[in-house]
């Protein structure tokens, strides 16, 4: 797969990574360009979720580079990753609300630490993306214990934007939701993408991925074993791809 580092906002070159003797990346490389939506499948196991930690600085690779708007993320320290932070988000797979605070309190917490806004600001943007997530104000007062599963991930989400990123990590966002839910999640992200927003998904939802997403890679043995425009696998559906999301063995 070719490279193009000029036009892309996160790409990733010869990323290597084990765990004591479980090697889970043997040379990843990808990039998405800015406003694009990539979608990552792959099977169980594969080090989908480490790849998107490590493009926070939460993993570090034992090789390679992750390069982030122009800068290689990789050697950098916990005080200049906290910048990379506040325009990477990392939407969690279970929300990662903290349960001893409301909605309210969830949702004022990045601001709180990371801008010097007044409360009436920071009460007026929340309000905005609870509304902009399809939830009322109601929802401020209520404890993540008491929310359904889909509301939970979509104030997971609105949490992750509160800072305005210029890119957002989504760790399997619609895992075990209805179609209603799942809907609703796929409406905001695209929303966020309408934003110019650059996004990677993982995910094993090949319905949300073909709904959101402008091209798709697969994981496959430590490297990114094929990667398609989303129309093109459409159209021309053939090989390795294929026949995962067919459910055919790889």
């Amino acid at each position: 797969m070719s490279s193009n580092p000029q036009k892309s906002y996160i790409e990733v070159i010869d990323f290597h990574k084990s765990f004591g003797e479980k090697r889970v990346h043997a040379g990843v490389s990808f990039y998405v360009r800015k406003g694009e939506c990539l979608g990552l499948i792959g099977g169980s196991g594969t080090g989908k979720s480490v790849l998107l930690r490590s493009l926070v600085g939460l993993e570090k690779p034992d090789k390679g580079q992750i390069i982030i708007d122009g800068e290689d993320i990789v050697p950098m320290n916990e005080r200049q990753l906290v910048e990379v932070r506040k325009k990477v988000a990392y939407a969690f797979q279970g929300g990662a609300l903290f349960d001893s605070m409301t909605v309210y309190e969830n949702l004022a917490y990045p601001l709180r630490e990371h801008t010097k806004m007044t409360e009436s600001e920071i009460a007026a943007q929340i309000r905005a993306q609870l509304e902009e997530f399809g939830l009322d104000a109601t929802a401020e007062k209520l404890y993540p214990g008491s929310l359904s599963g889909g509301m939970q991930k979509r104030v997971g989400l609105a949490r992750a934007m509160m800072m305005h990123p210029e890119v957002v990590l989504y760790d399997e966002p619609t895992a075990g939701l209805d179609p209603y839910n799942t809907k609703r999640i796929q409406e905001s992200i695209l929303k966020m993408k309408a934003k110019g927003v650059t996004s990677i998904l993982v995910t094993h939802d090949m319905p949300t991925v073909y709904a959101v997403c402008d091209k798709v890679a697969l994981l496959i043995e430590g490297r990114i074993g094929e990667q398609y425009t989303i129309d093109k696998l459409k159209t021309e559906p053939s090989g390795v791809m294929t026949q995962f999301i067919n459910g055919e063995s790889v």
